[in-house]
This record gives C-alpha cells, structure tokens and sequence, in this order.
C-alpha cells in the first residue's frame, strides 16, 4: 500500500484549501481589461490603416493569381 507524503489533504504536495492566491481581484482584473481594450483599439487602427490594408489586398490578390 502506498503511503502519502502531506497534510492529508488529498494532494500531497502540502497544499492545504482556503490559503494562498485564489486569483485575481477586481482592480487588477479591471486593469487588465482596459490594457486589453487599449491593445485591440491600437490593433484596428494598425490593421485599417492604409499601407496595411494595401499590403493585405497585395497579398490576397497573389494568392487569387496562383496557377494550378
């Protein structure tokens, strides 16, 4: 039989319930949003701008061109 090395807790690693970091609280979880927003706003107007959307169309009409 095999023996458990723990606090009895069912892990065995001496991890026990209710203690350490449950994750995370409502100001960083806020925090996190807006810095995602931030990055998908900067994202679109990347993506729009004019060079890229010209450069995108380039690619897609390459990709209409090849012969099979």
């Amino acid at each position: 039989m095999r023996r458990r090395h723990g606090h009895g807790d069912g892990h065995g690693d001496g991890r026990r319930h209710g203690h350490g970091d449950g994750g995370i609280v409502t100001s960083e979880y806020a925090m996190g949003l807006i810095a995602a927003v931030g990055f998908a706003g900067v994202l679109y107007k990347v993506v729009t701008s004019a060079q890229v959307s010209a450069a995108l169309q380039g690619v897609v009409q390459k990709a209409l061109d090849v012969q099979f």
